[in-house]
């Protein structure tokens, strides 16, 4: 063990013992940062716009802040841009993360002085909890990857923008940065599949035994790799390799393809960044719920997903939130976000710690007859049958198919991109159907009374959705597929890639 893992090893100690004790104090962490928030943003623009002087507990807090998008919140950052001080938060952004909005363009969250500390330095807990607990810090002597966006910054009125995971090769420490793969000229590379090759080409010979990044531009890269290197699985290029960190999306439809590259069971931490801030980590290696980051500068709150389009929806903070239910996430943060929907809907498992899963997104659902579904039903549903079937998912989505051809009653259709695909495609449409069922009476109820007939099935051509991401330009870094539409936008595009 080197002189840096025994280090690393003391410090993952004290930082697992502060999780702990964080998650055993939730609720009283978040009255504290609720007061912290308030006091520190009375004197900016949006504070004195919403009475911060004289909001005394959270009830006031509700009645004086409502909840918003960023159309509420543009108008704000165009008076930072202008050079204003003290507009949503003490001074003026540290720095601009720039995301891909669907109604409102291009979005610019800012990330302050205050606010940096959660990104980075969540992301070193998660995997430092993880070295406390589990005794593996070896990965710590080796070299690791992070598959992230280009870490280039523009400038927005004289403050440095860019995407997040870019942002966060800013924070990484020098004394990490050693350690870091690919290369700073690498990472910059705009293109993904330019990227990605030489990405292939600097890492195949190292020592590599951490990798962390979203799954599919992870099994885009295994796949890579081995052509490159004429291996047939990543443990042959990398024995070492005994850490995977990944988030944005639900590592279950990637797990079995990703498992056949590696060709073996590696560990892996899960995680849930946002450009609005760091939510929560996996800290059980037995449970993939995720803690909540209770103590990090941001205040949460969570709306009952079927008000989240109601006027005046139940606002619920941390302690009256229960297990069971779906809520939309409300962010309140040192980066100046107030009543902020983040658009991402979660369920409590527990509330002792409170852990939550993903379950989807707020406007990434199908309810052409009032049936509601959610990413997490969609994906439980596939993988499930995918397991029993032994066929493996590369990629998918859904869509309503609401005026189907020959008078044929509606039905819920699935794009699937397989890696071997079923022998009976019908039986595995039926059993898919029947998962759906057994998760949404509402579904169930639409099947029955035949609204809708079972859904259908289409297999789609070998990297259809990676041609689908290159179309649209968000090939590779934190881009994500939409498992859920209401509309057939997607499947438009998707149609001419299916195999008959």
């Amino acid at each position: 063990m080197s002189l840096k893992t025994i280090l690393v090893n003391q410090l993952a100690r004290l930082i697992s013992r502060k999780v702990r004790k964080d998650a055993s104090n939730a609720v009283n962490c978040q009255k504290h940062i609720f007061n912290s928030l308030i006091r520190n943003a009375r004197n900016t623009r949006f504070g004195k716009d919403h009475g911060f002087s004289s909001i005394k507990n959270y009830t006031d807090f509700k009645n004086q802040v409502p909840l918003a998008g960023y159309e509420e919140l543009r108008h704000y950052i165009s008076l930072i841009n202008k050079g204003e001080k003290d507009v949503l938060w003490k001074g003026i952004p540290t720095f601009f993360a720039k995301t891909s909005g669907t109604t409102s363009g291009s979005k610019f969250i800012p990330l302050t002085k205050n606010s940096t500390p959660n990104h980075f330095g969540t992301a070193r807990n998660a995997v430092f909890h993880y070295i406390a607990s589990s005794g593996n810090v070896g990965f710590m002597d080796g070299k690791m990857i992070f598959l992230s966006g280009s870490p280039a910054l523009s400038d927005t009125f004289g403050i440095p923008t860019g995407r997040l995971s870019g942002i966060s090769n800013h924070l990484i420490p020098n004394w990490l940065k050693k350690s870091q793969l690919p290369s700073y000229q690498t990472n910059c590379i705009d293109d993904w599949e330019t990227k990605l090759d030489n990405i292939v080409r600097e890492t195949a010979g190292q020592d590599l035994r951490m990798i962390s990044g979203i799954p599919p531009w992870v099994q885009m890269y295994y796949e890579r790799l081995l052509d490159f290197t004429g291996k047939k699985t990543v443990i042959e290029v990398f024995p070492n390799f005994s850490l995977f960190v990944y988030g944005g999306v639900n590592f279950e439809p990637y797990r079995a393809k990703l498992e056949e590259l590696v060709g073996a069971k590696v560990p892996s931490v899960e995680t849930y960044p946002a450009s609005e801030g760091f939510l929560a980590f996996q800290d059980l290696q037995d449970d993939n719920a995720l803690l909540l980051n209770i103590n990090s500068g941001i205040f949460f709150e969570f709306v009952p997903l079927d008000e989240i389009f109601n006027e005046n929806p139940t606002r619920l903070a941390l302690e009256d939130v229960v297990t069971g239910v779906n809520y939309a996430v409300i962010l309140n943060t040192n980066a100046g976000l107030w009543g902020y929907k983040i658009g991402d809907t979660v369920r409590f498992v527990s509330t002792d710690p409170y852990r939550i899963v993903v379950t989807g997104r707020v406007d990434h659902f199908i309810s052409a007859f009032g049936e509601h579904v959610i990413s997490k039903e969609v994906e439980y549903a596939l993988i499930s049958v995918a397991n029993k079937e032994n066929t493996r998912i590369v990629e998918f989505t859904v869509a309503p198919q609401v005026n189907p051809p020959n008078n044929e009653a509606p039905f819920h259709e699935w794009f699937v991109e397989f890696d071997n695909p079923p022998e009976n495609r019908i039986d595995f449409s039926n059993k898919v159907d029947v998962l759906m069922q057994n998760q949404n009476s509402y579904y169930k109820d639409l099947r029955e009374g035949n609204v809708l007939q079972c859904l259908k099935i289409n297999a789609l051509q070998k990297n259809t959705f990676r041609h689908y991401m290159k179309s649209l330009g968000k090939l590779g870094g934190q881009n994500k597929v939409p498992r859920l539409a209401d509309n057939r936008k997607i499947a438009v595009f998707l149609e001419k890639y299916i195999l008959h």
